[in-house]
């Protein structure tokens, strides 16, 4: 019974598990904008970079998005897909033109 208290506890201070499904949502859109990204850019790296990249390609695309439509709602503003792959394309571009090298799959 004890155990039960304290994960109902965990669970009202986690906001009902919602933190966590938002944490697992940016990393699932982050690989696919990542996976696209790469794609177009015809670039070769490993998942995790393939991740943070479109984890980043997110931040950016979501910043170009705040600035022309503030959000109604909330502090954060989702970029959604289309915006995130973008944003991850824009990376991509800016480290091939920098010379910057990512860990490639063998």
């Amino acid at each position: 019974m004890k155990r039960l208290a304290i994960l109902g506890n965990f669970l009202q201070a986690n906001n009902g598990g919602k933190i966590m499904i938002h944490l697992i949502w940016y990393i699932v859109v982050g690989l696919i904008a990542g996976v696209i990204a790469k794609s177009v850019m015809h670039v070769h790296m490993t998942i995790f970079w393939t991740i943070v990249l479109g984890i980043i390609g997110s931040i950016i695309g979501g910043a170009v998005t705040h600035m022309f439509s503030p959000p109604t709602t909330g502090r954060f503003h989702p970029a959604g897909l289309i915006f995130s792959t973008l944003g991850a394309i824009l990376v991509l571009y800016i480290c091939i033109k920098l010379n910057i090298r990512f860990p490639r799959v063998l």
